[in-house]
């Protein structure tokens, strides 16, 4: 008979003892069980006792969480959370260096489990650790475990960070500003003014006096990456934190010290290649630099500033300054100047501040027009008269079309949009190019003169240009080029022929042959190539996968890994350490069977997503969200993939597994391939054949079957 569901099989180890087999009644009080097992060992006082995961992290098991205890897990007894934590509380206070270095980093490692981390701040262990850090008689080793364990304790949200003293938040600044500092304690120090300047605004403005940016871009030269890396994160907590007037003087000064530059060569251009959590980073610097354009982006043209007419009126001067004559009288003058707003493309040419009311791009677009002809006069002035002379219907004017791209631009670029949580692309570009978005203009612009004459377009035909150009620069933005010399080539070799091509290359992919022996064809082959696209799903979990733990204050330092067991019968799961991307199986502590798999749930019905409230998550991580429901108790396993891709791959993979239809957007696609490429080397020699529709028809049977066979006897 099979023992009851409230009832585990586990083994529990102690050092120097032969291991205990025992069932273990989840009903029974934890207490009395770490009782049993010290009769058993002849341990008395069984209160200073307590169990805890052997696996993994070292989590103490308490009557909270002891439901997570499985068949076949495996604990030890081990010194209770109040002991250890006075234990090492004694050896922090000591003299002995070794024991004091030893104490700290064990209690670095402890500090994770929250049960023990309460335990030692209930004794005012932080307190001690403070002491440490504000005296500033221990350095190295010792100093970088006391800041390690400080983290980890101040993770858990038992004490505000508002309560830190005036003297340790100096040191910390000092430890920061110093050079010639041990590289751990620097890194964690900036990790500790990360965490101030997210979790207060009083603190935000404490640091963002003490730490300056030259000092930030001084860590951002060094060749150490983890540095690097937690300096780009407090810069990156300070610029999103900042107010609208702060975060532009903040950028305007970085700018004047070229940080892109510094990005350039000592990260993208590194000789280790760069890690996900940078990657983010500079996505975000990416996106708060260009939302500094929304302000711009967002504001009409103001018909009664005097700046901005003179702007106007500079796009006129430089593209006529030799056709323009001093005129005798106002109504003259006036006369002149339409004439010349007309042949630049203004719809509005008595009075072309009309055309720029619109916003967005409202003076954006002001701005670009004005780049372009300061900083490309001989191609602006090339472009205006070319189209000046040219009859009315088919010139392509210059406002209207700048207008538009300008707008096209700011959509392509996310332009006033938020930064997401986990978004990692950004352009190559975007970091060796001063005055970005201008001189990207800059090209399109001319790209857009350029198709307009490959379209021999006229003004009826203006959206179906605009939509051509835009393909053309999404089209090149997608293979990610490194420089923008390299994106002018690439989008200027992308011409309207090649769309063309392309476009009807994509529509044969999508819409293949409609005749009915092919769609007879492609259903038959389809079971096939779906079993095909089920085992790379399948080979992909047991490959497995680096999961983040996204928390309220966005901390991406927290990793597991899952990967499915080869006999596709067990999924492995764990905690690992940042820099391990492939764990052995052997490794990972966690198992649930597939068979205990019971449902598949995804975005905002996963019990993660419900638990704090649809508001605190970004709607993308919602969308990357997915869980697991298993055993009878209805206990959960919640992922957040790192990318779409990875979501995709995932959820197909486990519906493979509970023998569920594959219904990610990445399976059709993948699906919709390779049953183009199987038609097509099935049909290869049936090319310029046409296939009809119906088969041909069946003729009427001859009038008699002697032609066949002959029914004379034999000749002897």
């Amino acid at each position: 008979m099979p023992p009851p569901s409230n009832v585990v099989k586990i083994a529990i180890q102690m050092m120097g003892a032969i291991p205990q087999l025992i069932e273990l009644n989840q009903t029974k009080p934890l207490a009395a069980v770490v009782k049993e097992v010290c009769d058993v060992w002849n341990l008395g006082n069984a209160a200073h006792y307590a169990l805890q995961h052997v696996d993994g992290p070292q989590t103490y098991i308490t009557e909270s969480n002891r439901a997570e205890i499985k068949n076949g897990s495996i604990l030890r007894l081990t010194t209770s959370p109040d002991q250890e934590a006075e234990r090492l509380l004694a050896g922090i206070r000591g003299n002995n260096l070794d024991v004091k270095a030893d104490s700290l980093k064990k209690l670095a490692s402890l500090s994770r489990d929250i049960t023990f981390a309460q335990e030692f701040i209930n004794r005012n262990g932080l307190t001690q650790l403070f002491l440490i850090v504000e005296e500033g008689s221990d350095v190295g080793e010792i100093l970088a475990h006391t800041l390690k364990a400080f983290m980890e304790l101040m993770e858990h949200d038992f004490v505000s960070w508002e309560t830190l003293s005036p003297a340790f938040i100096k040191k910390i600044v000092r430890y920061v500003n110093i050079s010639g500092m041990d590289a751990a304690v620097q890194q964690l120090s900036l990790a500790v003014l990360e965490n101030m300047v997210l979790g207060s605004r009083l603190l935000f403005e404490l640091v963002r006096r003490e730490v300056t940016l030259d000092r930030l871009l001084t860590h951002l030269q060094v060749t150490n990456q983890q540095l690097q890396l937690r300096a780009m994160a407090l810069l990156i907590a300070l610029l999103l934190h900042a107010g609208d007037a702060e975060r532009r003087d903040m950028m305007g000064y970085l700018g004047e010290k070229n940080i892109r530059q510094f990005i350039h060569k000592n990260i993208i251009h590194a000789s280790e290649p760069m890690g996900d959590e940078m990657a983010h980073y500079l996505y975000v610097l990416q996106s708060i630099t260009l939302n500094l354009l929304e302000r711009r982006m967002r504001t009409p043209m103001d018909l009664y500033s005097q700046e901005q007419r003179d702007l106007l009126q500079s796009l006129r001067h430089s593209a006529f300054e030799l056709e323009s004559e001093p005129a005798a009288s106002a109504e003259r003058r006036r006369s002149v100047c339409a004439k010349e707003f007309r042949k630049l493309g203004f719809q509005n040419p008595g009075n072309p501040a009309e055309d720029l009311h619109r916003a967005p791009p409202g003076l954006l677009a002001l701005d670009a027009m004005v780049y372009f002809s300061r900083h490309c006069p001989s191609a602006y002035s090339r472009f205006v008269l070319e189209n000046s002379s040219r009859d009315d219907k088919h010139e392509c004017p210059f406002a209207r079309s700048s207008i538009q791209l300008t707008l096209a631009l700011c959509e392509i670029l996310h332009v006033g949009e938020p930064c997401s949580e986990t978004a990692q692309a950004f352009y190559l570009m975007f970091f060796g190019q001063e005055h970005f978005f201008e001189e990207l203009f800059c090209v399109c612009i001319q790209l857009q003169n350029k198709t307009w004459k490959e379209m021999r377009a006229t003004q009826e035909d203006f959206d179906k240009v605009m939509q051509v150009v835009r393909e053309q620069i999404t089209r090149t933005l997608s293979l990610k080029p490194t420089s923008l010399e390299l994106f002018k080539t690439r989008v200027n070799a992308l011409n309207y022929g090649e769309i063309l091509k392309l476009r009807q290359t994509e529509r044969m992919h999508q819409e293949e042959m409609l005749a009915a022996p092919v769609l007879e064809l492609r259903e038959k082959l389809k079971p096939e190539l779906l079993e095909l696209i089920r085992q790379q799903r399948l080979l992909r979990l047991c490959e497995g996968t680096l999961f983040r733990k996204i928390s309220s204050r966005r901390r991406q330092d927290k990793l597991w890994y899952c990967r499915l067991s080869p006999n596709h019968k067990v999924l492995h799961y764990g905690d690992v350490e940042q820099g391990v991307h492939s764990p052995p199986i052997e490794s990972l502590p966690e198992k649930i069977p597939v068979a205990d798999v019971k449902e598949l749930l995804v975005g905002k019905e996963c019990p993660h997503m419900k638990e704090k409230g649809a508001g605190k998550h970004n709607k993308e991580v919602v969308d990357l969200a997915f869980s697991i429901s298993y055993d009878v108790e209805d206990d959960y396993l919640n992922f957040v993939a790192p990318s779409r891709n990875e979501f995709c791959l995932w959820t197909d993979g486990l519906n493979a597994l509970l023998g569920r239809e594959m219904r990610s957007e990445r399976t059709q696609k993948e699906l919709d391939m390779l049953l183009s490429m199987e038609l097509k080397l099935r049909l290869l020699d049936l090319e310029n054949v046409p296939i009809p529709d119906a088969p041909p028809p069946v003729p009427n049977p001859p009038s008699n079957l002697s032609f066949c066979y002959d029914f004379s006897p034999l000749e002897q």
